[in-house]
This record gives structure tokens, sequence and C-alpha cells, in this order.
């Protein structure tokens, strides 16, 4: 199971608490545990990758083992710690302002 910290806004959007544990089929990469997320939560599609592109959507960063995979290809492979369920993969809402 990969747990999957999400911002709290798409939390009570999908409404739960806390973090989610999803099962991934095949490897574990962004797109996949992004892919489980959405088929387990269906009113998340569109929040979190646009509809059309399937990119993050901008002020949404992803993070893993204290490293930024914002930028990573969504095919790479997720750390072993994050694919064993030991960390979480982290969906952070950007704040922005000025």
């Amino acid at each position: 199971m990969i747990r999957v910290v999400i911002p709290f806004h798409l939390r009570t959007l999908a409404g739960v608490t806390g973090h989610v544990e999803l099962r991934v089929e095949g490897p574990a990469t962004q797109r996949s545990v992004l892919d489980a997320i959405e088929a387990t939560y269906p009113m998340l599609r569109g929040t979190i990758r646009d509809h059309t592109t399937q990119l993050r959507r901008p002020f949404l960063r992803f993070f893993a083992c204290e490293q930024d995979l914002s930028h990573e290809s969504p095919d790479a492979m997720l750390p072993d710690a994050v694919a064993s369920g030991a960390e979480p993969f982290l969906i952070v809402g950007g704040i922005a302002g000025g």
C-alpha cells in the first residue's frame, strides 16, 4: 500500500481525513499513484492533474523522501520507501502572495 498525503481542501472534497492508502497496479510512479487516487476518489479527477494534458496543476507540488518530485517525469519510479509504504507521497498545495 502506498500512503498519500493530500491537501486539506482535497481531503474535504474526497471526504477523507488524514492520509489515504492506495493499492497501485504495476510500478509505483507518479502517474500510477495519481491514476489510483482518481480511480478511488473520482471527485478528485481534474483537481490534481489537468483533464486533457494530465499535467500537474499549478500551485500543487509533489514530494517524497524530502525530495521535490514536481518536475520529474510522471513515469519516473518513486523512491523504494514510498513504494513500500514506509514513507508517504506528499501532494502539497502551494501558497502564493507577495
